[in-house]
Order: structure tokens, then sequence, then C-alpha cells
């Protein structure tokens, strides 16, 4: 068994125009203050980190590690996640995704996808030259406004939203093969992989490719109502990231999964803060012990209620007294006894 790293904080609900949240030095000495041992950084925020210059540059790869290890820290891992989104975009969330991109690919689809390849396989390249071995991202989404059976979908719909979508990602898997690096995918609502029955069919489209893995981050899965420990015993062996986000769902007579377009605030299934959800934080980390996880914990923060300034300081408290440091003895040793090979037959009766 392997003692979970952590705690690392994900920087992009954090990072902001306004001090210290607006370079990575001023957010790292931030983050080494509130408890944090890892940043996981978004390589989108052209604020914290410049992806194109990092796919290309050592120096600045070890200019960047050098200084967060002036503070106590390091990388864990680079997300991807603005960009995997604009890999597969379905035509009813094109305007709202060309502010993900810059102005030149605006009202242009192809342009914009092409844009996104670029950027993943510069975030490959980055998160090699950082010595890292995982990149977090979402998968986009072409199927998602038909998640509900009505109209009735046509016949291989689905099936050829997930060909094209695997299409996509496959010369990417395939730059992360060669990079040593491991894509894992955040299952998450809005996505075509929000599930472990999405993930399977995409994993099938691109043959099993070595590294297709997942993101895992059981607040989604409380708000889409999936059993998260039984996703941790079946992916076990997918599961490369971890983020620790905490959520509730309180179904009424008046709303349940859907939300009802409420808000945040007022919807059944909301983000919390952590140890204000409902998620059983305690049992995840034992499972991801006891298999052997050789990842990090991630807080991603996300929270209705809560100041992100007290969300950050209690989230790195919370996950140091979550992981398991795992033991060295068995706890019954005291009361084993040295037995040769020939007393086994002797103590179970054979002669």
């Amino acid at each position: 068994m392997k003692t979970l790293k952590g705690p690392s904080l994900h920087l992009a609900q954090f990072s902001d125009d306004a001090t210290p949240f607006n370079s990575l030095p001023a957010i790292a000495r931030w983050a080494a203050e509130t408890g944090f041992s890892a940043l996981q950084i978004p390589a989108w925020d052209r604020r914290l980190f410049d992806v194109a210059t990092a796919a290309e540059s050592q120096t600045y790869c070890d200019d960047l590690t050098g200084m967060l290890a002036e503070h106590g820290l390091v990388v864990s891992e680079l997300t991807s996640h603005i960009f995997g989104q604009l890999m597969a975009v379905h035509p009813a969330y094109d305007s709202l995704c060309d502010s993900f991109a810059p102005p030149e690919v605006h009202g242009n689809p192809q342009a914009r996808g092409e844009w996104a390849q670029q950027q993943m396989l510069m975030a490959v390249k980055a998160s090699a030259r950082l010595g890292l071995s995982d990149l977090g991202t979402f998968s986009g989404s072409l199927a998602w406004p038909y998640l509900f059976p009505f109209p009735q979908r046509p016949e291989g719909l689905i099936e050829t939203a997930f060909d094209e979508l695997a299409r996509r990602w496959m010369p990417v898997l395939n730059a992360c093969d060669e990079q040593g690096i491991n894509l894992c995918y955040e299952i998450h609502p809005s996505e075509d992989l929000h599930d472990g029955v999405t993930f399977e069919m995409f994993y099938q489209r691109v043959k099993e490719h070595p590294r297709c893995r997942i993101l895992f981050d059981p607040s989604h899965m409380v708000l889409q109502q999936l059993n998260y420990l039984e996703f941790v015993d079946i992916y076990k062996d997918m599961i490369n990231m971890f983020h620790v986000k905490d959520a509730e769902f309180n179904p009424t007579g008046r709303q349940g999964i859907y939300g009802g377009y409420q808000s945040w605030v007022d919807r059944a299934g909301r983000f919390r803060s952590l140890g204000d959800g409902q998620v059983d934080f305690r049992a995840i980390f034992s499972k991801l012990t006891q298999y052997d996880y050789a990842g990090w914990a991630t807080l991603e923060w996300e929270c209705c209620l809560k100041n992100p300034l007290d969300g950050a300081r209690e989230g790195a408290a919370f996950i140091r007294d979550h992981i398991i440091h795992i033991t060295d003895k068995v706890f019954d040793d005291f009361a084993g006894a040295p037995v040769n090979p020939q007393q086994i037959n002797t103590l179970l009766g054979i002669r």
C-alpha cells in the first residue's frame, strides 16, 4: 500500500486579477502559508502559467519548479479542462464556449477545435518537461443535449457521437503515450464522459488506450446520485487523479437531480466546502489507500456558501487529517508464532 500525497490545491477557483491570486509566485506563497504541499496548475490561465513556453522551454519549467521549491511546494499536475472542453462542443453551446477561446477562432467551430487540440498537445509536452506523470482534462460533449431520451433519440446518434469523440482524442492520447503522460478525464456532468458507463463507451472506442485514465471527483457523483464508493471499487486501476470536493443532495417534493434551473444556493444538489457536505471521505481515503492509489489528494474548492479563504484553510487541514499513513507492521504480530513448513501439516492434521 501507499500513503496518498497531499494536500495539493487546484488553483482554477482561486486565480484572480487581485493580489496575491494574480501571479504564480504570489499565490504559491499564500498556498504554502495556508498549509498546502503542492499546486495543481490550470494550463489555460495565462496569469499563472504559459503553456506554450512551458512546452518548449526546459529553463522556464526549471525556473517554475525552483520558485515553488523555495516555498516548499511542487507541481502535483497540470489541468487542461478548458482545452478539453473545446475539443468537442455541441452547436447549442458554441457561443458560450467561444469565450474560452481566442477571438480569432470565435464563430468557427473547426478552427476552435484545432486550436484546442494544439493547446492540449502543448499541455502534454509541458507536463513532461515538468517531470509529471498525469494531466487532468474534460472530454468535451457532443451528445450531452440528448441526455434524456425524449424526443426519442435516433438510432446511432450516441454511437456516432462517441465514435467522433474518440477520433478527436486519439492524436492527443498517442502524444501522451510518447511523452509518458496519463490523460485523466474528469467524470463530470455536462461532459460526454459523465459516469462509468460513458467512460467505458469511450475507452472501448479509443481501443483501451493505455494513457486513458480517470480523474475521480466524488462531488459530481453525489449530484447525479451515483455510488462513488462502488465506482472506486470498479475503476480502482484507472484512477490516477483525485479531486477532494464535497457536495450534498437534498431532494424535495419540488426538485431533484435536475435542479429546476435554480441557482447553486437553491439547488437540491450543490457543492460544499470540505466537511460541510455528505461525501464519506473516510471511506474514500481508506479505499484509495487499500488499492495503492499513488497520486495526490487535491482540494478543488467550490461552495455556494462559504468564503473561499476559509474553505482553503479548512480544506488543507481536512485532507491532512484524512490521509492514512500506511502501517509498516501487522497489528496482530504480537500473537504470531514461528512455524516451519513441516509443522503446517501437523497444524492441519495431515499425516
